[in-house]
């Protein structure tokens, strides 16, 4: 019987007692469509060298509480829309904002590079990237060449970035994917990838990553939780062909990981990167995207291994149609869309552009994550299983409810805006870790520790992932029904903050006051 039929059946008659849900269903997510409140028609458009990419980049640039965004064009321009949502839970509206114009951008990651608490923005292009300095009010500023950076020429779809010990200034990880000057190509004419250490307060020379098998993604993360932070990069078998695998490199000195220290070599078409500790065991598993399966690799305490089957993250192919030809995945994104407690999973689907192999008609992926680990597809029910050729996403709060909202950036097509209004009564939990001093405002290697009377949570505090798309904003956790919790930071350089009781439904900023937290507002003083 449908849900619709019982409410009206228990107010007609008050004494009829409706069948309880079942203990393992998940609530279902339910969006509203607000891409006709853009004040522009946002196209990732281009040839072959935007075939990849297409990012969107979320930061409060104004430091309002309203998250806004800066879209990649690829051929066509690259926009900034500032949000301007009236009030929280109100419709999701933006205006276009002012930045340096931009052609054959591909994605973009928001970072504060300087430590001043306005949000950056590292520009990848099919050419010389940029890096836009932020200010107040949504102002951008290109400092590419005053901070030191060499802009190259590469065809730049990948980045990753750290603070490495005694450093002020990040360590950037850029990643490229074919050398479109070698006559030799495309394929296996993969181009190299590099590390940019800073030099004071500007960036060094480049150090070259050899070899580099075509990197669509890049994620630094202490995914062994021994305070070491490595760069997993995944890399696209259509190009290199033979010979290549994920990657994954120690950063000092740099050199690659090897099978006996548990990185077992795998060759697919990786496009995008997801991590996330799905089960509370203080280490975070890894998903990656590909053209057929998308692999999600479990963390046994610094081991990695495939997932069974049965979880249902692997999503070869569409879960509606006709087009039983296998999937292509791009943007992958965890995150708790119903608020429950449990990590979900965004997966962004397309053909590269007219693959005959793989499917035409390839929807995005909701996946739901029930009690017992396992993961089923929400994305048609929720009103977002749109059939584009879907790049780059963001799962944010767009409009200061509480609930994480979505972003979906479309080759050929125009991009998506939807609203999160799923029901219910479920709490959430919203905190940014700043530091004061060292540079590293945003507190990137953090990790944030949650717990409730009946469930733990961590988060690891990154810039990179995903597909050409990142976001800096506070970290969200879903409580479900708990009222009351407490929150604990490891810094970057690991002390251990106490566990501090905090509100929940509201977003806060963390701050060190020897091992206490305090707790304030998320923008005081701006």
């Amino acid at each position: 019987m449908k849900a619709a039929a019982l409410l009206w059946l228990a107010s007609a008659l008050p004494g009829l007692a409706l069948p309880a849900p079942a203990a393992n269903a998940p609530l279902d997510p339910h969006f509203i469509d607000r891409a006709a409140e853009l004040p522009a028609k946002q196209v990732y458009s281009g040839g072959w060298a935007h075939f990849v990419g297409g990012g969107v980049a979320v930061m409060d640039c104004n430091h309002s509480g309203y998250p806004s965004m800066y879209v990649a064009g690829g051929s066509g321009p690259s926009r900034l829309y500032i949000n301007t949502t009236s009030s929280p839970g109100a419709p999701i509206t933006f205006k276009l904002g002012q930045i340096p114009a931009l052609t054959d951008v591909t994605g973009a990651y928001p970072i504060d590079i300087n430590g001043d608490g306005w949000a950056d923005l590292f520009v990848m292009r099919a050419g010389g990237n940029v890096i836009l300095k932020g200010g107040p009010d949504c102002t951008f500023t290109d400092v590419t060449k005053e901070w030191g950076l060499d802009p190259g020429d590469k065809w730049t779809t990948a980045f990753s970035a750290t603070w490495e010990k005694g450093q002020s200034w990040p360590t950037l990880a850029i990643g490229n994917y074919v050398d479109r000057k070698n006559p030799n190509g495309p394929f296996e004419a993969c181009d190299v990838n590099y590390l940019v250490r800073p030099k004071g307060r500007e960036f060094g020379p480049k150090l070259a990553l050899k070899p580099g098998f075509c990197s669509l993604s890049m994620l630094i993360s202490d995914w062994r939780r021994n305070g070491e932070r490595t760069l997993r990069i995944a890399n696209d078998r259509q190009y290199y062909v033979s010979g290549g695998y994920e990657q994954m490199w120690h950063l000092t000195p740099p050199h690659e990981f090897t099978a006996a220290e548990g990185w077992p070599k795998v060759s697919l078409w990786g496009m995008g990167i997801a991590s996330a500790d799905l089960k509370g065991t203080g280490y975070p598993d890894i998903m990656t995207t590909s053209m057929g399966d998308q692999l999600l690799q479990l963390n046994n305490k610094g081991k990695l291994s495939p997932a069974p089957y049965s979880i249902g993250t692997y999503s070869q192919r569409p879960y509606k149609g006709d087009d039983g030809r296998p999937s292509t995945g791009w943007h992958a994104e965890f995150a708790d869309v119903n608020n429950d407690g449990l990590m979900d999973l965004f997966i962004a689907k397309g053909n590269v552009d007219e693959m005959p192999t793989n499917a035409y008609k390839d929807p995005n992926n909701l996946l739901i994550q029930k009690s017992d680990g396992t993961f089923v597809e929400r994305a048609d029910a929720a009103g977002v299983g749109t059939e584009e050729r879907s790049r780059g996403a963001a799962l944010v709060d767009l409009n200061n409810d509480g609930r994480l909202d979505l972003l979906v950036v479309n080759r050929r097509a125009p991009m998506e805006v939807w609203q999160n209004d799923t029901p219910g009564n479920n709490h959430w939990l919203e905190v940014q870790p700043r530091m004061d001093t060292g540079g590293n405002a945003y507190a990137v290697g953090a990790w944030v520790d949650v717990r409730t009377p009946s469930k733990f949570q961590d988060q690891e505090i990154t810039i990179g992932g995903g597909h050409a798309s990142g976001h800096l904003t506070p970290i969200h956790f879903g409580l479900g029904a708990a009222k009351t919790v407490e929150v604990r930071v490891i810094w970057p350089d690991g002390t251990k903050s106490d566990w501090t009781p905090i509100h929940v439904d509201g977003k806060w900023s963390l701050r060190a006051k020897g091992k206490a937290l305090v707790v304030g507002p998320l923008y005081a003083g701006g």
